[in-house]
């Protein structure tokens, strides 16, 4: 898995390409909280259960489903602060869901049980280039944590920066492009007459 320090960078990025106009602070929270919400599965290997198990690591906890019930869930408790209910849910749903797809792309662990409770199939990606993060303490070298860390900025810090910022400049950049069309060329005053055909 990533690091727990690089899950949230998926509702950050959202944070910064929607605006706090969309995703105020309580919904960046919000949506911080459930991309690293699937790694409390780590209390089941705890007690006593595999990590192959489908209560187990990279488990039911990183489903599609569980990443819905979550988002409507959250839509829910977060209906105080009046976000539309749809931003909300499709935000929350992003985060929770891309724990799993981020887990995906991983090289090493277990695979991703996407499709939980109507397949126990364990998914990887096709292209498995970031460095997994060791769930032993004893293997949390020095070392060991560099390469994870320079993987992950490689690899998922580099292009959501990259895309937080294009959406940015895309939201800034819209309302202006919008405000100058239809072209005065194109739009008829309101006392012009439609010309005569004869």
């Amino acid at each position: 898995m990533p690091s727990f320090l690089t899950h949230p960078a998926v509702p950050l990025t959202l944070g910064v390409a929607l605006g706090p106009k969309t995703a105020p602070p309580a919904l960046i929270i919000a949506g911080v909280a459930v991309s690293i919400l699937p790694d409390l599965d780590m209390l089941t290997y705890v007690m006593g259960i595999p990590l192959s198990h489908e209560y187990g690591h990279r488990g039911f906890s990183h489903s599609i489903l569980f990443a819905v019930l979550v988002a409507f869930l959250g839509a829910y408790l977060l209906r105080v602060y009046k976000i539309p209910w749809h931003v909300t849910a499709c935000f929350l749903f992003i985060s929770a869901v891309s724990h799993g797809i981020l887990d995906a792309f991983t090289n090493g662990g277990h695979g991703i049980l996407f499709f939980w409770p109507w397949s126990e199939t364990r998914y990887f990606s096709f292209h498995r280039v970031i460095e997994v993060s060791p769930i032993h303490f004893e293997r949390m070298l020095p070392n060991r944590i560099k390469n994870v860390l320079l993987s992950e900025l490689l690899w998922i810090w580099l292009p959501l920066t990259i895309i937080g910022l294009s959406g940015a400049f895309a939201r800034k950049r819209i309302p202006r492009l919008t405000t100058k069309w239809p072209h005065k060329h194109y739009v008829k005053k309101n006392n012009e007459k439609p010309m005569s055909m004869t």
